[in-house]
């Protein structure tokens, strides 16, 4: 389906800006629910709203269902990024000081973009590394503690092991961004949900009255949903290495917000940031990439209309101006025109 140029970065930074909001109000939470059963909650917040929204689109969706090959990478996804991560990470915070921690886990960009090249030949090229560069260097900037402790341990090796699983993750999510994203969204939600909560019972963490775990499922369903189907939409048009590099952005969202829900005068890191932050995103939201590539013939299903280069196939039946899903055949094409590594655009150079 054609968008326009910036709608694919604007669903990036919707993303990153719901993620980004969920961190301060959890951390209001995390004094009466625990880590691991908080993850949980949210999750499980999550998935039910996606699957409410879903209720009421219907089944007129003009989506792409998932079939049976797509289902490995779903629970890739959900499985790396929504359960094996976050347990990861919380046990690792147990022997990390807090500066160290934060500090590595900026590394997600740098570890999507790295997978994304050496094993699914996304192409990043200079500027998205400049971009994604910059992006990182200002998280660093904002997470750095002058008074915090630093030290290297297992369990800082096991935030970066976290980092590489979000990796892993959001590369996953990318194979299978064609196909509707509330179904990718409800399997990801749900069932990490549904793993994190019996392995927060086994390690002792108590399921928290309902007017405690309500405000966690709502966080989840409002922050959690949005960012989860936000996410795959921008995947689907932008890759990995680039919708990842947009949604470092989150921990200065996250700082933003912090200060309003709390005003403090903010330190040195979030104005040395700012401007690292923001000449990142420029980056890639005017990035032009264009030479001349080859299709190969491919068979494939998911949302498009024919108002573009790539969906010029005639219909049986019904109207071809419409927004549709179905599956159609593309003829090998040699052209030039400006494009990002999207669904139709995935080849190395």
């Amino acid at each position: 389906m054609a968008t326009g140029p910036r709608t694919p970065i604007l669903l990036a930074l919707t993303a990153a800006t719901m993620f980004g909001a969920s961190v301060p109000f959890a951390q209001l939470l995390l004094g009466a629910i625990e880590p691991v059963m908080l993850a949980a909650l949210l999750y499980i917040g999550g998935g039910s709203a996606v699957v409410a929204a879903r209720l009421v689109r219907g089944k007129k969706t003009g989506e792409s269902p998932l079939v049976r090959r797509d289902y490995p990478w779903v629970v890739g996804t959900m499985l790396a990024g929504g359960f094996l991560a976050p347990v990861l990470l919380m046990v690792s915070l147990a022997s990390t000081p807090a500066a160290t921690a934060t500090l590595l886990l900026n590394a997600e960009a740098v570890a999507t973009a790295l997978i994304a090249a050496a094993f699914f030949g996304e192409v990043i090229g200079r500027r998205v590394g400049v971009a994604i560069g910059f992006i990182t260097a200002a998280g660093v900037i904002l997470s750095f503690d002058p008074d915090g402790h630093f030290g290297f341990s297992l369990g800082a090796l096991g935030v970066v092991g976290a980092c590489a699983l979000w990796g892993l993750d959001n590369n996953f999510a990318r194979h299978i961004s064609s196909k509707d994203p509330f179904a990718i969204g409800t399997v990801k939600g749900l069932g990490a949900g549904l793993l994190s909560l019996p392995l927060a019972l086994a390690l002792g963490e108590a399921v928290p009255p309902l007017e405690v775990a309500l405000p966690a499922l709502l966080l989840g369903a409002v922050c959690y949903g949005v960012s989860m189907i936000c996410f795959v939409l921008a995947l689907r048009s932008l890759g990995a290495a680039r919708t990842a590099g947009v949604f470092g952005l989150a921990p200065f969202i996250a700082t933003g917000l912090a200060l309003v829900i709390a005003p403090v005068v903010p330190g040195w890191q979030f104005f040395a940031a700012l401007p690292l932050m923001a000449v990142g995103a420029l980056l890639i939201a005017r990035e032009e990439h264009a030479h001349e590539h080859v299709h190969e013939r491919v068979t494939h299903a998911h949302r498009h209309r024919h108002d573009d280069l790539h969906h010029d196939h005639a219909h049986e039946s019904g109207d071809g101006a419409l927004v549709h899903a179905h599956v159609h055949t593309h003829e090998p094409v040699r052209h030039t025109h400006a494009h990002t590594p999207d669904i139709h655009h995935r080849h190395r150079h």
